[in-house]
């Protein structure tokens, strides 16, 4: 008779490749984006004869795939457009990669997404309308990339945003007032843009800001925020 020990773990890798299993349409996206970013040149590759549950940076839950990190692994080239169909998608970290071309606005599907990260690649272009659309988003990291264009006053429909980093593109135009209704936002990095004009005073006062920074916009806006702030994490150079 086997022991009881045997019996168990037995049980308990039948219910691990339960909840490792996912669909083919969400396989064959994952194989997609593989091929489309190429994969042979990964740092770490994927095995694509094995279980999806072995492949390096993808978490699943309930047979969903749910979160993917494959930061620092030398992906290149542009997301295929069936990325943004992996709709369960809760955080996705792609930064420091070689991904190029622009933000699809299909981005918009990945209406359960909580954390985006794709800071230092080369993407390029304005940002989707749809990317203000996800309300879940909380940190959205985009830093170091070729984005350009004006950032929307629709910012404030991402209300549960804690962390924004846009530093180190290439963004224009008025920094939206909207700003200052993102309550819960902790983290303000816009530095190493074009911005110009003036800053709201009541988002330089939020007082769920940590840290506010606008260095080397090159606008005369930074005198108005000398005067009446009050928050004191607030950088300027």
């Amino acid at each position: 008779m086997k022991s009881f020990a045997t019996l168990f773990l037995a049980f308990v890798f039948s219910l691990n490749t339960f909840a490792d299993t996912v669909s083919d349409k969400e396989k064959e996206v994952l194989i997609k984006l593989y091929h489309a970013t190429n994969g042979l040149q990964w740092k770490i590759k994927w095995d694509l004869s094995l279980s999806v549950s072995t492949w390096y940076g993808v978490h699943t839950e309930n047979g969903k795939v749910t979160a993917l990190n494959l930061s620092n692994n030398n992906l290149q080239g542009k997301l295929p457009v069936e990325f943004f169909d992996l709709v369960n998608l809760v955080t996705v970290d792609l930064h420091k990669n070689n991904l190029k071309g622009e933000l699809s606005a299909e981005i918009g599907k990945l209406n359960q997404l909580q954390i985006l990260c794709l800071s230092d690649n080369e993407i390029e272009g304005i940002l989707p309308d749809s990317l203000y659309k996800i309300a879940t988003l909380k940190v959205l990291l985009l830093n170091s990339n070729k984005f350009s264009g004006n950032l929307s006053s629709d910012i404030m429909n991402l209300s549960f945003l804690q962390n924004l980093s846009l530093f180190n593109n290439n963004f224009e135009g008025e920094i939206p007032k909207e700003l200052e209704k993102l309550s819960n936002l902790s983290e303000l990095n816009l530095s190493y843009n074009k911005f110009k004009g003036s800053v709201s005073r009541s988002l330089t006062v939020l007082d769920s800001l940590n840290m506010t920074m606008f260095d080397e916009n090159g606008n005369p806006f930074l005198l108005d925020i000398n005067e009446e702030r009050k928050n004191e994490n607030i950088t300027i150079n």
